[in-house]
């Protein structure tokens, strides 16, 4: 097989092995957001099957990564695709990570009763699930403008969590016995933050991969006084990832 063919060979399989972990690690998160909205404790076991198949994942492609530099010296637009990949592994491993952790306050939370109290904690959960699709989504398909947008919801993001904080405090003060229920209800919200940080950190290494050129390092302190119309709707939740 001549060189260059077996180095579009590789690239392939790294593209296939970077979407099936995309694909894992979204379905991880947004199951144990399920298991908080919808109460189902079924999908526990889900849950950590699919972080530890992550973690699997992010030390083959580490090493298939490496494997390909070594061998072939990508330059240009396949090296920034390697370096995006590298970066990449590392917060879809967290996605699986956070979804564990999320799945392992669920006992707390009386059977959802908790957490449906608080409507934007639901409205929070439905925007991250949006921003991990589209950080994905632009990654797949190469899309920069998409990508680029990504940093505007983690404010919307960043401000409800705030919200959420102080609404969550209130309600421990109201009833001291819910103090154990609140502190994982504030978690579970700091998870989710977490999760758009790394939804931007993807977008941001897209960006760099399809043009050549680094986001305005600004876009990570701006703090948008009103969320963009729309920006808490997901109205089409994909269950999978479209591979195709």
């Amino acid at each position: 097989m001549a060189p260059r063919t077996t180095f579009n060979y590789e690239m392939e399989g790294l593209q296939k092995e970077i979407t099936e972990m995309a694909n894992a690690s979204r379905a991880a998160f947004e199951k144990a957001v399920r298991m908080i909205t919808d109460g189902d404790l079924s999908l526990r076991e889900e849950v950590r099957a699919l972080d530890r198949h992550v973690y699997e994942l992010n030390e083959r492609i580490d090493e298939h990564c490496l494997d390909i530099i070594a061998l072939h010296s990508p330059v240009a637009s396949d090296l920034r695709l390697i370096s995006a990949c590298l970066k990449m592994v590392e917060d879809l491993n967290r996605f699986g990570r956070y979804a564990t952790d999320i799945a392992e306050l669920i006992d707390d939370f009386e059977e959802g009763k908790a957490f449906k109290r608080f409507e934007s904690l639901r409205s929070m959960s439905c925007l991250v699930v949006g921003m991990v699709d589209d950080a994905i989504y632009s990654f797949l398909q190469r899309d920069a403008e998409k990508a680029s947008h990504l940093h505007e919801r983690d404010d919307a993001v960043d401000s409800l969590y705030d919200t959420i904080f102080r609404e969550i405090l209130t309600y421990m003060m109201e009833d001291p016995r819910k103090i154990t229920v609140g502190i994982d209800l504030i978690l579970v919200a700091r998870y989710m933050e977490r999760v758009a940080d790394h939804a931007c950190n993807i977008g941001e290494y897209v960006y760099h991969m399809v043009t050549g050129e680094r986001l305005d390092p600004k876009l990570r302190t701006g703090a948008s006084e009103r969320p963009p119309r729309g920006i808490f709707e997901h109205p089409n939740p994909r269950t999978e990832l479209d591979l195709k």
